[in-house]
């Protein structure tokens, strides 16, 4: 391996990219909501006026966009199985509001009641609800991932039914 001349490793050292190019580099490597791109920058000892006028600069370039970085998470998280009530406590940390956090859950078109049955038939196998206890794991799973009670109700219910249950 190659070593840099002291004199090259020293200056990049000492040089600190401005706001702007730093969030614009975190932005590169994948969508983040504004709140987490502020915070992140503020960490690195940036101030908040220059990353104020960085976040203003990046959204006016569509470069950062709550929405899109909601869409994404949303997406995501459906697909790795989590249900719609986790789903919105995560965005809500990221500052995105209720109203937009509607307009994407609308927009997934996932079926919530088929997901959650899939997460169980994943987790615990076909027809794992033998018993009261079993359907009060299998519910307990499934409110973790985020489903409501209602979701959870007719999936552990429908898990008894295939396997011929109590």
């Amino acid at each position: 391996m190659r070593r840099k001349p002291p004199s090259a490793s020293h200056e990049s050292s000492t040089e600190k990219p401005g706001a702007y190019a730093k969030a614009l580099g975190l932005l590169v490597r994948r969508e983040r909501s504004q709140r987490e791109l502020q915070t992140r920058l503020e960490r690195d000892g940036y101030s908040a006026e220059e990353s104020s006028a960085a976040m203003e600069t990046l959204q006016a370039g569509g470069q950062l966009s709550n929405a899109r970085f909601a869409e994404m998470l949303a997406r995501t998280r459906s697909s790795n199985g989590y249900g719609p009530l986790r789903i919105t406590a995560e965005l809500r940390t990221h500052a995105i509001t209720d109203a937009e956090i509607r307009a994407v859950l609308d927009a997934l078109d996932v079926d919530w009641q088929e997901l959650a049955q899939r997460q169980l038939r994943r987790h615990f196998g076909q027809g794992a609800a033998a018993d009261a206890k079993a359907r009060a794991r299998q519910a307990a799973f499934l409110l973790r991932r985020g489903f409501d009670a209602a979701v959870i109700q007719t999936a552990v219910r429908s898990n008894i039914g295939e396997s011929g249950g109590d």
